[in-house]
């Protein structure tokens, strides 16, 4: 195989391919059409197709490849587009486009490759399975749709394969920060689908589970309940491992405070007192997301420690989705430099998307110190709008060393996207810079360098 497909590039493309999915998934009725047929569901898009004028007819039939899609306008008509193509295709097709993704550029790859790949597992799993195997690492990152998919159709199906082959997704919960296929277990994953179809039948089988699997899978089942039933999901929970039941507690809280907070916070003081404050964390993260303020006052009833912390992250990175500069003001007022300033770094994003301007003066407007350089460097770094050498002189001003270097240097590197010349004379005469970065940069090369890291200190791999 190629070179090995790139993580936080494929985050990004299957986070954008799932949200049209789901867009996708049910009709205006609310009613999923899961019953339909591959030939049912193509003679329907055919339909729609012809109803939806003489654009959409051209483009169905003129695609008889990726390559036809890909010439295709829009990106959502292209995802349509490989649906359509990968849905008229045998299992034997789909092995033999498969064998071409690796011809496409890797952001179409990544697009291409959800959709084949989901597809194939609906239709004939093993062989998708199978052919991941031949994919070298690559297929590590192609195993958990093919899992999920099969999942979706047919969990009983790869619950079994699952626990014949579990090695192979070994890799699965190392990946992803805990979010979605990449960042939980097999047994997660397949748990959560199965709970969409019958959540009895999935608790029955996370229940019969070992290990941390255990715990995970029956976490997921009763997180899927807890999202309409919260209270029932509640009265599961007895039934767990006690060293898995907080994450639990924490997934009910959060979705119970989201939809009742009243009921949520009295059903916390019912937990045993070690789980309350985690519990009662997640319960106000959920509240905060319909109603920041009233969670802003809640939070005062969390002792200080890392739940609190947790709540007050999530509180004001929703609250600055409707009111950054209410947000910051009630953060300052909290009194505690060293996580306000982390915060910072959930509200400015928001905030320099909605008025730089105003983000810039709160950042100036900060006694030096935790607070004011969590927010200058996450202006910096969130901001697209102002001129890069602008943004190198707020960088300047931060008073942590590491911080500041840091931001000063991906501020830098966007300068020299726009004024190389300008740029290069900065890193020159900037204390800032090693003698290394600066012979680097007068040399034509990258600030940091190449090879696989290609950033900053304390960038992931790929530089992102």
């Amino acid at each position: 195989m190629k070179n090995p497909w790139i993580f936080p590039a494929a985050a990004l493309v299957l986070g954008t391919v799932g949200g049209y999915l789901a867009g996708k998934s049910t009709n205006p009725t609310g009613t999923a059409n899961q019953d339909e047929s591959p030939a049912q569901r193509l003679r329907s898009q055919s339909r729609a197709n012809a109803s939806g004028g003489s654009d959409a007819k051209r483009n169905a039939s003129r695609i008889h490849s990726t390559s036809d899609v890909f010439r295709v306008a829009g990106q959502t008509d292209r995802i349509q587009a490989l649906m359509n193509f990968y849905s008229g295709l045998t299992p034997t097709q789909l092995e033999a486009e498969a064998a071409k993704l690796e011809d496409l550029p890797m952001s179409e790859r990544l697009m291409a490759s959800f959709l084949l790949f989901g597809k194939w597992a609906e239709t004939d799993p093993t062989a998708a399975m199978a052919y991941t195997e031949k994919m070298g690492f690559t297929g590590n990152f192609v195993r958990p749709t093919v899992l999920q998919a099969w999942a979706s159709k047919d969990p009983q199906g790869a619950a079994k394969y699952y626990s014949d082959n579990a090695r192979q997704f070994a890799t699965m919960g190392m990946m992803g920060g805990g979010r979605g296929p990449m960042g939980g277990s097999g047994a997660s994953v397949i748990a959560t689908e199965w709970a969409r179809q019958d959540p009895s039948s999935a608790f029955a089988w996370a229940s019969g589970l070992t290990g941390n699997e255990k715990g995970a899978a029956m976490t997921s089942v009763i997180g899927e309940i807890a999202s309409t039933d919260p209270k029932k999901a509640a009265g599961m929970v007895a039934s767990m491992d006690a060293a898995s039941q907080g994450k639990a507690y924490d997934d009910i809280a959060r979705k119970w405070g989201s939809q009742n907070f009243s009921d949520a916070e009295a059903w916390v003081r019912t937990l045993p007192t070690e789980q309350q404050g985690a519990a009662m964390a997640s319960a106000i993260a959920g509240l905060s997301k319909d109603n920041p303020q009233l969670a802003s006052q809640q939070i005062a009833t969390l002792p200080a420690g890392d739940d609190r912390n947790s709540a007050v992250d999530t509180l004001v990175q929703n609250w600055s989705r409707q009111d950054p500069a209410a947000a910051a003001a009630w953060l300052v007022k909290q009194g505690d430099p060293a996580s306000s300033g982390q915060a910072m770094r959930e509200i400015m994003p928001n905030w320099v998307s909605q008025d730089p301007k105003a983000a810039l003066a709160f950042v100036n407007a900060q006694q030096a110190g935790e607070v004011r350089d969590g927010a200058a460097a996450s202006y910096v770094m969130s901001n697209s709008k102002s001129a890069p050498a602008d943004l190198v002189k707020v960088a300047e001003t931060i008073t942590d060393e590491n911080s500041r270097n840091r931001t000063v240097g991906v501020a830098t590197m966007r300068w020299m996207q726009e004024d190389p010349t300008a740029a290069k004379a900065y890193v020159a005469s900037s204390p800032a810079f090693t003698d290394d970065q600066k012979a680097r940069v007068a040399d034509g090369k990258s600030l940091w360098g190449g090879g696989r890291r290609g950033g900053p200190p304390g960038a992931p791999p790929g530089g992102q």
